[in-house]
């Protein structure tokens, strides 16, 4: 039998403070914290190869907003398109009819493969806006992608979502806020895994043989992913239709993502099967 007394309580408020109708909660202040480093180090790699602060002022707009939409349209269409199949405006708006009013609820489900793919498109159009190389666009961008992916999860932590099956480890969690059950911190996990692999890709982009067109996306791709689809296996499923399937609906959306980084991993080994221009 699970006990929780050898388990780590986590009950802490997801917001930090509330003022009036107002409250800044620890996710979004995660969410902004990620945009914010990002900028950061990115100003610092165009500064370094001699592109200017204002394509990196446009790319932060367009990405922000592809983010933003994609990882919402994500949720809507994987995970509750019963639901919102019928009620297409509140994919965008952050409302949702609750016994038959609308009510607003914010943006309450986003999901990260819709953000990728969001992203994608953004930097499809930004390019053929800058007239920016694409690749070379991508291949930095992904570095600052998997630091946004840890402080995204730490943000999960901190709302008690996205919780870990039960277990019995020492450093289990209990989330009193959902039940009094220790799990695997499964978001911390995740968490971690993606700022290794941020360090990894920092420290590859910095190496002149690891520049080639595509690589550094496609390592991404496949680890940031691959990581995904494992941790899959030690979460609880987000939705109630997962539990019938063999995989769920992360892994399987995780796969096509994973096998579009090997293949890119490996074109970009041939010099000319993708052009980089700066």
């Amino acid at each position: 039998m699970l006990t929780v007394l050898s388990s780590i309580q986590w009950g802490i408020d997801p917001e930090l403070f509330h003022i009036g109708g107002f409250g800044l909660r620890y996710y979004t202040l995660c969410f902004m914290l990620a945009f914010f480093l990002s900028y950061v180090i990115l100003l610092s790699i165009f500064k370094r190869e001699g592109k200017s602060q204002e394509l990196l002022d446009k790319l932060t707009i367009y990405v922000f907003i592809g983010t933003v939409l994609g990882a919402r349209l994500g949720h809507c269409l994987f995970y509750e398109f019963d639901y919102y199949k019928d009620h297409l405006l509140e994919m965008i708006l952050p409302i949702r009819t609750v016994n038959g009013t609308l009510t607003f609820t914010g943006y309450q489900g986003l999901a990260s493969h819709g953000g990728a793919i969001g992203i994608i498109v953004a930097l499809i159009l930004y390019c053929r806006k800058t007239k920016v190389n694409f690749w070379w666009i991508a291949d930095r961008l992904v570095i600052v992608a998997a630091l946004s992916g840890a402080l995204i999860r730490t943000g999960n932590f901190f709302n008690s979502e996205i919780i870990g099956k039960p277990s019995q480890l020492p450093w289990s969690v209990v989330f009193t806020h959902v039940d009094n059950i220790p799990r695997h911190p499964a978001q911390l996990y995740e968490s971690m895994g993606y700022l290794v692999i941020f360090i990894i890709l920092f420290n590859l982009y910095k190496k002149s043989k690891f520049q080639k067109p595509a690589f550094l996306f496609g390592f991404f791709m496949v680890t940031v992913f691959g990581l995904r689809f494992l941790m899959e296996f030690v979460k609880e499923n987000q939705e109630s239709f997962e539990s019938a399937m063999t995989l769920n609906m992360g892994q399987i959306l995780s796969i096509p993502f994973i096998a579009i980084g090997f293949y890119f991993m490996f074109k970009s080994n041939n010099a000319s099967g993708i052009a980089q221009k700066k």
